[in-house]
């Protein structure tokens, strides 16, 4: 069971494994390309977590609490564009604040069955976005599209140091992958 990590470097240890994680997969993420993206050593990280296996766990348990956060402020509103943007707009704000974790949740489209607790995570985005992936093929691949470019554009914006101007630019184009007309 993974610990709760604490605030501030925990955080900023966890968002960037999880980027590592997302973009490379468990097993080509070095313990040292770890600890160099936080700066600091293989032996300093290990005092945070005491494992690779401990840190991706405790990575994804963090990206599963956003999502689980998500999904908890979403599921009170009806399918539709109204909850599709709502769910847009945390998602954004959470892949603002830690793209990483964001990165990591977002693997199960792109790399599927390296996790089995992946399909779980899978399932969370289906219910969050009101969606029966083998009967709405198109809206699935909305879907698809929107998250992706949601990805990318906030890494862009975090690399830019601009994430108040582009929110909104990200979430236009987000909601119009959906294929909803803005009111």
């Amino acid at each position: 069971m993974p610990r709760q990590p604490r605030t501030g470097v925990d955080e900023n240890i966890l968002d960037a494994a999880a980027a590592l994680f997302a973009r490379h997969g468990f097993e080509q993420t070095s313990l040292k390309s770890l600890a160099d993206a936080v700066g600091l050593s293989k032996a300093g990280l290990l005092h945070h977590f005491p494992s690779k296996d401990a840190l991706f766990e405790a990575a994804w348990e963090q990206s599963r609490v956003l999502t689980m956060h998500v999904l908890d402020q979403v599921s009170p509103l009806p399918a539709g564009p109204e909850r599709d943007r709502r769910a847009l707009e945390l998602l954004t704000d959470h892949a603002l604040d830690r793209p990483g974790l964001v990165s990591l949740l977002f693997r199960t489209m792109t790399a599927p069955g390296e996790d089995p607790q992946q399909a779980q995570d899978e399932l969370l985005l289906n219910e969050m976005f009101v969606i029966d992936p083998e009967n709405e093929l198109p809206r699935a691949i909305r879907i698809v599209g929107a998250l992706s470019a949601m990805a990318v554009l906030t890494l862009l914006a975090n690399q830019e140091g601009d994430k108040t101007t582009w929110r909104p630019l990200i979430l236009a184009t987000c909601y119009d992958a959906l294929g909803h007309q803005e009111a």
